[in-house]
C-alpha cells in the first residue's frame, strides 16, 4: 500500500512558520512566502501538501484561505487544508478554493453533528483531525480540552468518516519521534485510514510509521524538513518508489 508524505506548510500572518506543541508564542518563521515553500516541495516530488491556516485555528479568522488557491495554482499538487473550519460555509469555501481534502477539527469536537452533514456534502474530501494530549482531545488551536480520543474515533467512524489525521500534541514540533504505540491504538479503534502527525525526526521514524499499522497510510512532516534533518527527496527515497 502506498504511503503518502504530506510536507506541512503552516501559515500565520501570511508567512510559513512552525510552532512547538501548538504554542503561538513558540513560533519560528521559516519563509515570508508560503507559496514559494509549497512550490519547492512540489519540485522535490511531493504528491500532497498539508496546508494549515494557523490564524483561523487560533481565532477563527480565515485570513490565509486565499493562499490555498495560490498554492494549488502554483504547484498543481493536491492540498489537504486544515485550520479554522467552523461552519459549512468555511468547508465549502476551502473546497472551492481548491483543497482536495479538508481537515475538520474544533467544529467536529464541539458540534459532532456537523461531521455527518460535512460527509454527506463532501464525502471523502472530509477528514477529521484528532489532536490529543494523552487521550484528551484539544480544540481551538489546542487551547481547550474537548473530550476523549477513543470516544470520538468510535462516534465519527459510525458517521462515515474515512480518514482521521491524528496528532500527538506532546510530540508535535519537538523532533522527539512519533508515538507509535498510541498511533496503533488509534488505528485499531477505527476502520478508517489514519494519517500520522507529530514528532518525526529521522528517516527511521518514517520507516517505522510506514510499517506501524495497515491503516496508517501517511504522515505529515514539518519541522524535520525545515530543520534540515532530511530532505523530501531523501524521505521519498527511504520509503521506496511506491510512496507519494
Amino acid at each position: 500500500m502506498p504511503f503518502t508524505l504530506y510536507p506541512a506548510v503552516d501559515i500565520r500572518g501570511g508567512r510559513a512558520v512552525r510552532l512547538v506543541q501548538g504554542r503561538a508564542a513558540d513560533e519560528t518563521v521559516y519563509d515570508d512566502d508560503p507559496v514559494a515553500v509549497a512550490r519547492g516541495f512540489a519540485a522535490a516530488g511531493a504528491r500532497w501538501l498539508h496546508v494549515v491556516d494557523l490564524d483561523a485555528a487560533f481565532d477563527g479568522e480565515p485570513r490565509n484561505r486565499h493562499l490555498i488557491a495560490a498554492i494549488v495554482e502554483a504547484t498543481g499538487v493536491p492540498v489537504q487544508a486544515s485550520g479554522g473550519v467552523r461552519s459549512m460555509r468555511d468547508l465549502d469555501e476551502s473546497v472551492a478554493y481548491g483543497a482536495s481534502r479538508v481537515v475538520v477539527g474544533t467544529m467536529a469536537l464541539e458540534e459532532p453533528s456537523f461531521v455527518a452533514a460535512a460527509v454527506a456534502a463532501h464525502g471523502d474530501k472530509v477528514a477529521v483531525g484528532l489532536d490529543a494530549d494523552g487521550t484528551t482531545l484539544k480544540a481551538r488551536g489546542w487551547t481547550a480540552a474537548s473530550g476523549d480520543l477513543f470516544d470520538a474515533l468510535h462516534r465519527f467512524t459510525l458517521m462515515g468518516v474515512v480518514r482521521f489525521v491524528f496528532t500527538d500534541i506532546s510530540r508535535d514540533g519537538t523532533l522527539s519521534g512519533p508515538n507509535l504505540e498510541r498511533l496503533c491504538e488509534v488505528a485499531d479503534a477505527t476502520s478508517a485510514r489514519v494519517t500520522a502527525s507529530g514528532g518525526v525526526s529521522s528517516l527511521d521514524d518514517l520507516r517505522a510509521l510506514r510499517h506501524a499499522h495497515p491503516r496508517v497510510d501517511g504522515a505529515i512532516v514539518g519541522k524535520a524538513l525545515y530543520a534540515g534533518r532530511f530532505t523530501l527527496q531523501q524521505a521519498l527515497g527511504a520509503l521506496g518508489g511506491g510512496s507519494s
